[in-house]
């Protein structure tokens, strides 16, 4: 059974999954901001996160919240962590695949998380301490125990490309054993993926809390682990922890020499 909180991130993870379809048709029409060098924001992300807002809201009004669209808004030990729509380059060029992403933080840690894609109809939940689902029935990490065939994913955020020859030659060490490197687009469904073991790990620079909150959890209750490329821990995933970090998450074997590799290569030591 849905903890209360969960029931009601799926109905605001929902309501926002509507406005992305109901806009898929349209996007030539549609109004695009730079928020900054490479990195786009639409109409869209700002309606789908008013979706989420308003449901929250009326729930839970003393709650602080944390959109990318919307910013910080107000304080409190626990804070609705959102993403409208990640992978937002993917859907403004017409690319199925992004979703709806939704933390509930409580000083810093996610408690609930909620990641869904609206064109798959891709619901993955979790609660600290409960596990992880995807569409109610419960999911794991994979069970590959080295590099060798895993499938990793990783991003090229716009944020960080002045570091991209260093992940480029983590790239190309990584090859050497992994099957194969994907680039999706879109960080929370990369840490779902490896959640329900679609895909064996997972690394990424120059994230935000919005892009990762929901996934770290349901990589944690699905039986992963999480760092960042030194090994520690990923940090607060409130509005103390805005700054871009980087983070690593697989099974516990695979994650670790995922993470050494980094540094071997390194790539870690760009962020020295």
């Amino acid at each position: 059974m849905q903890k209360p909180a969960v029931t009601l991130m799926v109905k605001a993870a929902r309501s926002a999954g509507n406005v992305l379809l109901r806009h898929m048709n349209k996007l030539d029409a549609l109004n695009i901001i730079e928020k900054d060098r490479m990195d786009y924001a639409s109409e869209v992300d700002g309606l789908a996160e008013k979706e989420i807002i308003k449901e929250f809201r009326r729930s839970t009004p003393d709650y602080a919240i944390l959109g990318e669209e919307t910013g910080s808004i107000g304080h409190n030990r626990f804070t609705w962590v959102i993403d409208p729509l990640d992978g937002t380059s993917n859907y403004l060029h017409g690319i199925p695949h992004f979703c709806v992403s939704i933390a509930l933080v409580e000083n810093g840690e996610p408690i609930h998380a909620v990641i869904f894609d609206p064109l798959r109809n891709d619901l993955f939940t979790a609660s600290r301490g409960s596990g992880a689902t995807l569409n109610e029935r419960r999911i794991r990490v994979a069970d590959r125990k080295e590099l060798g065939g895993a499938m990793v994913l990783t991003g090229f955020p716009p944020r960080e490309r002045e570091r991209v020859s260093a992940q480029l030659k983590c790239i190309d060490n990584l090859l050497l054993e992994a099957e194969d490197i994907r680039r999706t687009g879109s960080a929370a469904l990369d840490l779902a993926y490896v959640a329900c073991g679609r895909a064996d790990a997972y690394f990424e620079a120059g994230v935000k809390p919005w892009d990762i909150a929901a996934g770290v959890l349901l990589v944690r209750e699905a039986g992963g682990k999480v760092s960042d490329f030194r090994g520690r821990t990923t940090g607060p995933m409130d509005n103390r922890g805005l700054a871009t970090r980087q983070l690593v998450a697989g099974n516990l074997k695979v994650a670790d020499l995922l993470q050494q590799k980094i540094v071997n290569t390194g790539y870690a030591a760009a962020f020295d």
